[in-house]
């Protein structure tokens, strides 16, 4: 069996390492990204706010030593899932088995202006934005969101949270304001719990939490960004969470419905045999994280492997993952989110503690070692 992954993030590096340690040699499995490293989402956030350095959270692919899994760094030309035939700017895939893990790229085109501000959620925008952090001193700062949907739903809420200890340590916050702008009505709409954590911790530290609002467009010259209904913020320094969307080849591919790429909700296969996708990529209905990612890819690593041994199929995917959410001063908070097993989203959350600072760390040290080493 053929196995092409295309992507190698959280979903593509699990479904390579749990194929890898259930097979090792017997796996002929080929893992394409265009990056030449792993990136953890969550410590863009270090990185923006001067907490680490781009060395120390680059995890480069160079070093994956799993059994079976050939990593190619190459950029993905076409997908030809019918015939699960994939061209590279270098070379030409048949697999048997293709999993698309491609995540959701930025259009900062869809917002008039974004050029202009600082978006932090892609690597080179996290180290851009640190740089105008780094001058500002005064004035009315904007986390805001661009888009109706977006990755990491906790990330906006920890940078302005963030925000406002980074001004402090400075001496600056008395000189600043903070406003997060997001399309829900809540921060974290599954868990009431966490919302309501969160929200006192804006009312502790003064951030202004603007609900039900996206930014339609940005002027950095008037220093003002415009919300979807045409209400203006002033506005200094924009933090930028962009629209999101599929990435461009794989819309050319015939993939996509309304956006995405339909997946049956149990099993991750599309619409096509012997193709499957996981994570931010799809709509299969859960938030688009990397734990999901993760979640996801697991169940279609099962699946593949059932189909090696003639097993039965395995138990469909169940929509859970935890979140680590950052409230400041070093300390974090949980939440533990289903998806699937209610008539809606739910949401268990745990008070931020020391406790949960290191598992957070324990988390990320844990996923190199299975991902990375042999």
């Amino acid at each position: 069996m053929r196995i092409v992954i295309l992507g190698a993030g959280f979903g593509g590096l699990e479904l390579a390492a749990r194929l890898s340690d259930a097979v090792g040699d017997q796996l002929d499995c080929t893992l394409i990204d265009k990056a030449d490293a792993f990136v953890f989402g969550y410590s863009k956030l270090d990185l923006l706010f001067d907490k680490t350095s781009t060395e120390a959270i680059r995890v480069p692919y160079s070093g994956l030593a799993k059994r079976g899994v050939r990593f190619r760094q190459e950029e993905i030309v076409s997908i030809d899932p019918e015939a699960r035939r994939v061209v590279t700017d270098l070379e030409t895939y048949d697999a048997d088995v293709l999993v698309i893990a491609l995540g959701a790229d930025y259009d900062t085109a869809a917002t008039p202006g974004l050029d202009d501000a600082a978006e932090f959620y892609s690597f080179g925008g996290a180290l851009g934005a640190r740089e105008r952090l780094r001058s500002f001193d005064s004035g009315n700062a904007v986390v805001g969101v661009c888009g109706p949907s977006f990755k990491c739903p906790p990330a906006p809420s920890e940078a302005a949270i963030l925000l406002d200890g980074y001004l402090r340590d400075r001496g600056a916050r008395d000189a600043t304001t903070i406003s997060l702008v997001m399309p829900f009505g809540v921060p974290i709409p599954p868990s009431p719990e966490t919302s309501r954590a969160l929200l006192e911790r804006f009312d502790q530290t003064g951030i202004r939490f603007v609900a039900q609002h996206r930014v339609a467009s940005y002027d950095a010259g008037a220093h003002t960004l415009t919300l979807d209904d045409g209400t203006d913020l002033p506005c200094d320094l924009f933090l930028a969470i962009p629209v999101h969307r599929a990435p461009a080849v794989v819309e050319a591919s015939g993939l996509l419905e309304d956006g995405w790429i339909p997946v049956d909700r149990g099993t991750l296969a599309t619409r096509f045999a012997g193709v499957y996708a996981v994570g931010d990529v799809t709509s299969v209905g859960t938030a688009k994280a990397g734990v999901f990612a993760e979640g996801a890819a697991r169940v279609v690593a099962d699946e593949l492997l059932a189909q090696m041994r003639g097993d039965d199929a395995p138990a469909p995917y169940d929509g859970r993952a935890t979140c680590y959410v950052e409230f400041g001063d070093e300390l974090v908070g949980r939440v533990t989110v289903d998806f699937f097993s209610g008539s809606s989203p739910t949401g268990v959350f745990s008070e931020p503690s020391a406790a949960i600072t290191d598992e957070k760390r324990d988390f990320g040290a844990t996923r190199r070692a299975r991902w990375f080493a042999a």
